[in-house]
């Protein structure tokens, strides 16, 4: 056992991802905490007695919030009163009481912009007798858009490519976002007061922390303006900044304008808040599949963060150890890691952190046998490409050389995508519908 070829080893990376992926199904996640009993809703554990509900509204925004909203529409019907998302473009399904709206990511647009105006007009229209059902997932933070008072769409794109470009990390980012807009941030809780509010929520940031998921839209918010000056002036990206978002800001600082609501604000005695799904599921499973093909699996940590040139050092050293000394584990075995680099942009190249980590791990393990990596986001895409992320294994640097290619340079240049499809070794998935982080793999023969 575990005598593999590195074509076996690459065609059993790909299975054990997906695996991975298909335990975190927005649907059965759903179903698993989700379930009507009689003539209540039992939602992990705690019951909702329909008959005290005159209306219940369906609501939420992220990548994986359609599938979420077809599974409550299976389970309740007509029972809906209506309901709106936000999707990413082509992140939708048919659905009968639910509106869907697309919109752009991970750069905001006017397509959600409209539709976050119709949750929050459907919202505030809900009574003390009424239930909001609210769906978040990984890129809700983009797609639930609804600028602060002063802010123009256009301004707020410009913020969120330069921090993007940074480096910041998802927390970072998340407090940011919050302090930019009239949804995140437990606004949308407030705007919802006085129905009751339970939100389903499928997580892609490191450490689960709601009030990061989606930006926190309906739970309270532990930052604060001064946090989110200091974030972007760490960052040194103050002054390019728009003047709109820097006034703004700078008015929080001072207290002329509210902070985002906290714990003791009145609206989250009536709200509650349940995760559906975690990358640690995904893991597990990933784990499972690599057992039953023959593997040795460790799961070293599912809070992976730091630039994705970095990262792929570390885990690639950890590889070399396996194959030199059999510690942590001994070959064969599937070694994975959970969670989300950052890249911070140097070049002109196209590419995403899932790939610029494969790169990075192609040029450490260059000459190594019998070791394949993979890196994919869970949500099927990977920065601005259409691969989710990309498989590399010990020589592929050496055949990116046989065709003229240095990669060195096109990491340099951040060309990840562009290196990956002259080889044809990208992860290709098309939309997901579901986001956990991502998903990375070496596997050891």
């Amino acid at each position: 056992m575990g005598d593999f070829t590195i074509q076996q080893m690459r065609q059993q990376a790909l299975e054990i991802f997906n695996a991975g992926l298909k335990a975190v199904n927005p649907i059965e996640a759903i179903h698993r905490h989700v379930q009507l009993s009689d003539d209540a809703l039992l939602i992990a554990g705690r019951r909702f007695e329909l008959k005290t509900f005159e209306r219940i509204f369906i609501v939420g925004a992220g990548k994986a919030v359609a599938p979420m909203a077809k599974a409550l529409e299976d389970l309740l019907g007509e029972r809906i009163a209506s309901g709106v998302i936000v999707v990413k473009e082509g992140h939708g399904l048919p659905l009968k009481r639910v509106k869907i709206c697309e919109g752009g990511h991970p750069v905001p647009d006017e397509g959600g912009v409209r539709g976050t105006d119709e949750i929050l007009s459907l919202v505030t229209e809900a009574g003390a007798t009424d239930l909001v059902i609210c769906l978040i997932s990984g890129g809700g933070s983009a797609l639930l858009i609804a600028p602060s008072e002063g802010i123009g769409l256009k301004d707020k794109q410009e913020a969120t490519k330069l921090l993007l470009a940074c480096g910041a990390n998802i927390h970072e980012l998340n407090t940011v976002r919050k302090h930019l807009s009239r949804s995140k941030g437990g606004r949308l809780a407030r705007a919802s007061y006085p129905a009751t509010v339970v939100s389903l929520i499928l997580s892609d940031v490191v450490g689960d922390d709601l009030d990061v998921i989606g930006s926190g839209p309906t739970v309270p918010d532990s930052s604060n303006f001064q946090e989110t000056e200091q974030i972007l002036k760490g960052y040194e990206i103050w002054d390019d900044l728009p003047i709109s978002i820097r006034n703004h800001i700078e008015r929080g600082v001072n207290g002329e304008i509210e902070d985002t609501p906290k714990s003791d604000d009145r609206a989250f005695q009536r709200s509650s808040a349940v995760l559906v799904g975690t990358n640690l599921q995904a893991m597990l499973a990933a784990s499972k599949q690599a057992e039953q093909l023959g593997y040795q699996p460790l799961i070293l940590t599912t809070k992976v963060e730091g630039e994705a040139r970095e990262v792929a050092k570390v885990h690639t050293a950890i590889v070399k150890e396996v194959l030199s000394s059999g510690n942590p584990i001994s070959a064969p075995a599937c070694v994975l890691f959970g969670g989300e680099t950052t890249v911070t942009l140097q070049g002109d190249g196209k590419g995403g952190r899932n790939q610029e980590y494969a790169l990075a791990s192609a040029l450490a393990l260059e000459g190594q046998d019998h070791v394949v990596v993979l890196s994919a986001g869970t949500d099927g895409t990977d920065g601005p490409t259409d691969a989710a992320g990309a498989i590399a294994d010990g020589a592929s640097v050496a055949r990116a050389r046989k065709k003229g290619i240095d990669p060195q340079d096109y990491l340099r240049r951040n060309d990840s995508y562009n290196f990956f499809k002259h080889l044809d070794d990208h992860i290709i998935t098309g939309p997901t519908r579901t986001n956990v982080m991502d998903i990375y793999m070496l596997l050891v023969s």
